[in-house]
């Protein structure tokens, strides 16, 4: 469906136009009919699937259609982390180049000018306050911030606010809206605790899922089978040639995306890393650095496994098998964005092992298994029985057409590969 199918505002479409947009994601075409008749939604989408423009849009284009107070905050949107929330703002920005809308992003870290500016913006009431909850609660405490004229709540990455404990957060700022509202609520996944949040704050809505808990269908998936000491060698291998695209590498700690960084520094190739030790500052330019293209090779943890919005990244590395399958898809889906194709390679150890058949079993596919390069040495085998109950399904289909390593002229060692 195009854009101008819906009953979008003509301000609205200009600006979508001049972005380039004119077929919708079905995540779009599904909800943003729903949203622009006033209900409200609980959407279950995976990340990459357009589903920031599934409600700004809507929500854009009923605030320009009414008479609103120019001193109010009109609507709130939630976000886990203040990466996220910049992103939104982004694409606000963009949508609204034409309109008369106004937002503040507000989010921790920075100095008191930062406060400053959020509390002045919060109180003379622009039109859309983009938040992560604490900063928000923060407010609501202490710049006597009125929510009370508030018409719409936006819950984005609902599951990943509730992993990091934001429940009763979010509660709390319930309690400051007007119980006549619409809300809104988009999750990756939909477990029990979903449910139980939308029982709380949604009122009779409108269901809608797309592709639930499942990679996108354009990512190729593949694992190295290795020890922990053979996965530098893998990542040696994976970049003695140049690099063609994007490449987000995922590591489980700190001190892993650092040596990562620093090892791909030496051998000069054109890496930045991403972790919670950097300044606000930092993470900001190191991410428009990447996205810009100034970076080809970003190492990471999960600070930026949900809700970036970046594309063009070909390739996607989990150094470490992350620890829940949610997170594995997370992961994944920054690669294969807007219809593009990816491929994500993910490092299995012999410890890691369990924690991987358990992806296999919730995706319900095997993935599957390159050969190690011989000049590594034995692979050990894979036997994810030895960690947990259950089979394994075996190695999968190999990927036709597809090469991820080719081997380099080193005299071969004895021993397989898995």
């Amino acid at each position: 469906m195009r854009f101008d199918e819906l009953e979008l505002e003509d301000s609205l479409l200009q600006g979508l136009d001049a972005m380039n947009f004119q077929e919708t994601t079905p995540i779009q075409e599904l909800t943003i009919p729903v949203i622009l008749e006033g209900k409200d939604l609980i959407a279950c989408a995976q990340t990459g699937t357009g589903k920031t423009a599934a409600y700004t849009l809507p929500i854009l284009n009923r605030l320009i259609k009414e008479e609103n107070r120019s001193d109010t905050v009109k609507a709130v949107i939630m976000a886990p982390t203040r990466e996220l929330a910049q992103q939104i703002d982004v694409q606000f920005e963009g949508f609204s180049y034409f309109l008369p809308v106004s937002t503040v992003v507000v989010y921790g870290g920075g100095d008191g000018s930062l406060w400053d500016q959020q509390k002045k913006a919060l109180r003379l009431g622009a039109d859309v306050a983009i938040a992560t909850p604490g900063r928000l609660i923060a407010h609501l405490q202490h710049s006597d911030v009125d929510l009370s004229q508030v018409k719409y709540f936006i819950l984005d990455e609902a599951d990943r606010m509730l992993d990091m404990g934001f429940f009763d957060d979010i509660m709390q700022i319930v309690n400051k809206l007007p119980k006549d509202r619409q809300t809104i609520l988009f999750s990756a996944t939909m477990p029990p605790k979903i449910r139980q949040l939308a029982q709380n704050v949604l009122r009779d809505p409108v269901e809608i899922n797309v592709a639930v808990s499942k990679p996108n269908e354009a990512i190729m998936q593949a694992a190295y089978i290795c020890h922990e000491s053979q996965k530098m060698g893998i990542i040696e291998e994976l970049f003695s040639k140049p690099v063609l695209h994007k490449t987000l590498i995922f590591a489980s700690s700190k001190q892993k995306v650092k040596d990562l960084a620093f090892t791909l520094k030496r051998k000069k190739f054109n890496v930045a890393a991403m972790h919670s030790d950097l300044e606000q500052s930092e993470r900001e330019s190191v991410m428009m650095d990447f996205k810009n293209n100034k970076i080809d090779i970003l190492v990471a943890t999960d600070i930026v496994s949900r809700g970036i919005d970046i594309d063009e990244i070909g390739l996607v590395i989990n150094f470490d098998v992350p620890h829940d399958p949610e997170d594995y898809i997370h992961r994944i889906g920054r690669t294969a964005r807007a219809s593009a194709e990816g491929v994500a390679l993910t490092f299995v150890s012999g410890a890691e092992q369990g924690k991987f058949h358990r992806i296999e079993q919730f995706i319900e596919e095997t993935i599957y298994k390159i050969p190690l390069p011989a000049y590594l040495g034995p692979a050990p085998e894979y036997n994810p029985k030895a960690f947990e109950h259950g089979s394994s399904k075996g190695r999968g289909r190999k990927p036709s057409g597809r090469s991820f390593v080719k081997k380099k002229n080193h005299a071969k060692r004895e021993g397989g590969s898995n």
